[in-house]
């Protein structure tokens, strides 16, 4: 029998770190997504309470105000955030509930952690993952060639990466991600290590 804690993977955009979290999730049947809030819009096909639950900046505010999230924060003029009791379910069900998260929220969750009582189901136990790409540039290319963004948002992109790379030492691990499937082999090897 598996245990269920949180897995938190954090990494800079285009550090392989979505694709890394999907390999997981479909290896996986243990191991749940975390659907996070947020009052922005929905996007493209994205569905309510699968993808996001969409709500509004009330709603959101009313949560900060009554302490029911994880984690939450502003990310380009919208706010997002983990419920407590979202995760707590997953984790009294058995599942273990991976967060992909930025550093600023691993930071936020450590702490919550430390302030819950003993008895709650989210202090099972969790493990925080860094995916590190080889290089700022080696990030640059990638970003780049993607093709999505634009010279100015992969920019801030790069900034934003400087200094989550900054941060990466206060991970319990650290993986280097310069071939997808070693990084993923490495990945695989820590949360079988974590959760049984």
């Amino acid at each position: 029998m598996s245990k269920a804690i949180l897995i938190l993977i954090t990494a800079p955009s285009g550090a392989g770190k979505s694709t890394l979290c999907d390999r997981l999730l479909s290896e996986f049947e243990n191991i749940t997504y975390s659907v996070s809030c947020t009052t922005r819009m929905p996007r493209g096909e994205e569905e309510d309470g699968v993808d996001y639950f969409f709500v509004t900046e009330e709603s959101f505010e009313r949560n900060v105000a009554e302490d029911r999230f994880l984690e939450h924060a502003e990310v380009h003029g919208n706010m997002y955030g983990t419920l407590k009791d979202t995760v707590r379910e997953a984790i009294m069900e058995g599942s273990s509930v991976l967060m992909d998260i930025d550093v600023q929220g691993a930071r936020q969750i450590r702490e919550e952690l430390a302030d819950l009582p003993d008895d709650d189901p989210l202090k099972a136990g969790y493990v925080d993952i860094f995916i590190s790409p080889p290089s700022i540039d080696t990030l640059r290319e990638r970003l780049y060639g993607r093709g999505e963004d634009n010279e100015e948002e992969i920019e801030r992109r790069l900034n934003n990466a400087a200094l989550e790379m900054a941060g990466k030492d206060e991970f319990r691990f650290v993986i280097l991600n310069d071939d997808l499937d070693v990084a993923y082999k490495e990945l695989r090897e820590i949360v079988e290590m974590v959760t049984l």
